[in-house]
């Protein structure tokens, strides 16, 4: 990964959660589901939000820190769950299932992943493709981060000594630049904001609505599809991602069932020196006693 891994696991994975939902929801965007008014909105919780969306950004140009953490999922491709250590180092990352189903590891399954992630990293092509990913989401979250003070009218929900909670709403007058943009215009949420480093502690948004393409023939998105993910400050200063809920709905192509259903969280967050290589993050990689 280049120094810009920051982010693509921290901004770029809260950016890049709400982009599982923006990417799925994207072609959904239906011609009769635009707001017609602009709902009331708040000089001051736009600053608020342009404060943090900078804090992010600049955040980013600073940290090049690298973490081992525990990852705990349950989605479409792991129904009934799994667990994997994640490294991460300047040239990749490496993820180490240890547990699936609720059940650790066979001797045999673990020496299939001892095989599998000495063979990623001796794979050129594998790790040129994971760095790309990397880059198109560090690209993604920075378009994200940038359009979210105008792609929504904002207002303060709730004040406190170390948080503002603030309410968004899809701004009429916003014109999204790209398909994947789109998707702001059918979701409105509420998004908390660190005072002390204007941080963005949690995002959650949810689908207001039905939305149809192609006149319904092609697809639908079923009303109340939601998403929320949380941070937290693991060392001062440096967030992590460590909740992400994505629960969407929907049919598509003659009534193909389509839609993301995760639930991760990511615990025991250890820093990773920078010069850490690929071969001694998959001994990093092992459970710990």
């Amino acid at each position: 990964m280049t120094a810009r891994k920051h982010l693509t696991q921290c901004t770029g994975q809260f950016a890049g959660r709400i982009a599982v939902a923006a990417l799925l929801l994207a072609a959904a965007l239906s011609l009769d589901a635009q707001p017609q008014t602009a709902p009331a909105a708040s000089p001051q919780a736009r600053q608020i939000i342009l404060a943090a969306v900078r804090a992010e950004l600049d955040a980013d140009e600073n940290d090049h820190s690298r973490w081992r953490y525990r990852d705990e999922e349950t989605s479409e491709k792991y129904p009934n769950g799994a667990v994997s250590i994640v490294v991460q180092t300047d040239a990749g990352a490496v993820r180490r299932y240890i547990s699936r189903s609720g059940h650790p590891l066979s001797a045999d399954e673990a020496a299939t992943e001892d095989t599998r992630l000495n063979e990623f990293i001796h794979d050129s092509a594998k790790i040129v493709h994971q760095r790309n990913n990397g880059a198109q989401d560090d690209k993604n979250a920075r378009e994200l981060l940038n359009m979210l003070p105008d792609a929504f009218t904002w207002r303060i929900e709730d004040d406190n000594p170390y948080a503002t909670r603030l309410h968004f709403e899809p701004d009429p007058n916003f014109h999204p630049p790209s398909m994947q943009s789109r998707v702001l215009s059918a979701m409105n949420g509420t998004l908390v904001v660190d005072k002390s480093q204007h941080r963005i502690e949690t995002i959650s948004g949810t689908l207001t609505h039905d939305v149809v393409f192609g006149f319904g023939v092609l697809g639908r998105m079923r009303e109340g599809g939601t998403f929320r993910v949380e941070r937290h400050e693991i060392t001062p200063g440096l967030w992590q991602i460590v909740e992400t809920h994505v629960h969407i709905e929907g049919k598509a192509l003659l009534f193909k069932s389509i839609g993301q259903q995760e639930d991760e969280v990511q615990t025991e967050w250890t820093s990773v020196p920078g010069n850490t290589t690929l071969e001694q993050a998959i001994q990093l990689s092992h459970p710990k006693p």
